[in-house]
């Protein structure tokens, strides 16, 4: 990623006839400035020029969850935004909230809770986690439900996940009050 400098950082793109724009973002801690395609998508910006691959791109609609990441402190979908609509942002991805010796702790829950199969949609259920966790959301309100509507997993079933959240977000028990499984 690029140092904080005045001039925008020069990226290879593919199409050298496209109008850019100069972006300045903080993407996990760090600023960005940089010129990039008008039309490139955030979740391309992401995985291909700054190599944050631990967001997944599945359906490209957000109707999936896959591609969901931080941004100024609320889940949004990286595969639905243009990466200009960014400018200013602070944005948060997976190797944002990593912990430096491993696993954090809503990681290990999951694992845990078995809350995760091939693991492709996981990072997308966990910065929607991280989210719930940063605005102090409580396991049986409905808007957990909210976070997580959108996201789909097509290898586990959803109890585990949920169990997994719920106790990420400090329920004492399996079972949801309120029986939003």
């Amino acid at each position: 990623m690029s140092g904080s400098d005045s001039t925008p950082q020069e990226m290879a793109w593919n199409d050298s006839n496209e109008s850019r724009t100069p972006l300045r973002v903080i993407v996990n801690g760090t600023q960005v400035h940089v010129l990039v395609p008008d039309r490139l998508l955030l979740s391309d910006f992401l995985r291909d020029h700054l190599g944050l691959t631990a967001l997944k791109v599945a359906c490209g609609e957000g109707a999936c969850g896959a591609c969901t990441i931080v941004m100024d402190g609320e889940p949004a979908r990286s595969c639905t935004l243009l990466a200009v609509q960014t400018e200013g942002a602070e944005i948060l991805t997976l190797e944002g909230i990593n912990a430096p010796e491993g696993m954090n702790h809503v990681q290990q829950l999951f694992q845990q809770h078995h809350a995760l199969q091939c693991g492709y949609c996981t990072p997308g259920w966990l910065m929607s986690v991280y989210g719930m966790i940063q605005r102090s959301i409580h396991p049986d309100s409905n808007e957990v439900g909210r976070y997580l509507s959108g996201h789909i997993c097509r290898c586990t079933g959803y109890r585990n996940i949920w169990t997994a959240v719920r106790r990420a977000l400090g329920a004492m028990s399996d079972k949801p009050v309120s029986g939003e499984e």
